[in-house]
């Protein structure tokens, strides 16, 4: 019989240690607990090591405490992070560092528009803390044929945010792609948290010259703040500036730049 590996993340003891060993009366499913993001993402790196690596996670949504307020989730930083890593983040970083594991996200309650980040972030499904095992195992075992699960109450409205999600990541796309090569490289600075001083001395500028370079894309983008230019990046699929030993990047600078 083949078994199915689940590992239940969450930081509510009694909830985690509860749903682990209703799954453990399965036959054919083994389970084991992790109270955090930083410990689910050690407990799959040592199981990857030792050549069992677990089929399906089960997320807390409210993993952490730490709610996603608009913006999609990004892949947390591993390397034995000891901090808050909220469950959507979690699942990005997950579906990036291991593809093959399925994922669903256990809620508190529905909510289209984070239900839709989390499908977003390569979740295959969300799911009512409240929901029967029977119910909690049909997804299980649905994910792994790669089905998407979602309440029914929920799919119009997640339909409704990953349409508006596409629609604005589509006009994001059409305004990075204005931007010139090194204004491109300016905004991926931005997006990697280094202020002008930092990107002057990454791109070996004048911090006058990168001053302009950031003027030019706040207004090109049409925003006001270097914030909302990160927000539209990140919408956009413009990732940080790689932040290993500094050096020259992108293009050389001319005498127009």
């Amino acid at each position: 019989m083949v078994r199915i590996r689940v590992l239940v993340v969450d930081d509510h003891r009694i909830f985690a240690e509860s749903l682990a060993a209703a799954l453990a009366a399965e036959p054919d499913v083994d389970v084991s607990a992790a109270g955090s993001g930083p410990a689910a993402l050690r407990s799959l790196e040592r199981a990857a090591a030792e050549g069992r690596r677990f089929d399906v996670l089960l997320v807390d949504a409210d993993l952490g405490g730490n709610v996603p307020a608009v913006r999609p989730a990004v892949p947390v930083q591993e390397g034995g992070v000891d901090g808050v890593v909220d469950g959507i983040s979690l699942v990005a970083a997950v579906r990036s560092a291991q593809p093959a594991a399925r994922i669903v996200v256990l809620a508190e309650k529905d909510d289209p528009r984070r239900a839709a980040l989390a499908l977003q972030a390569g979740a295959g499904g969300w799911v009512a803390k409240d929901c029967s095992l029977s119910r909690l195992l049909t997804v299980i075992r649905g994910v792994l044929r790669d089905e998407t699960h979602l309440p029914p109450a929920l799919l119009t409205g997640v339909l409704r945010e990953l349409t508006a999600a596409r629609k604005h990541r589509t006009e994001s796309e059409r305004l990075v792609e204005s931007l010139t090569p090194r204004e491109r490289e300016v905004l991926r600075c931005m997006v990697a948290g280094l202020g002008r001083k930092a990107v002057a001395e990454r791109l070996y500028l004048s911090p006058h010259t990168v001053r302009t370079h950031m003027q030019n894309v706040l207004g090109k983008l049409g925003v006001h703040s270097t914030l909302a230019a990160v927000a539209l990046a990140r919408r956009a699929g413009v990732g940080p500036v790689d932040l290993g030993p500094a050096g020259r990047i992108g293009v050389e600078e001319s005498s127009s730049a």
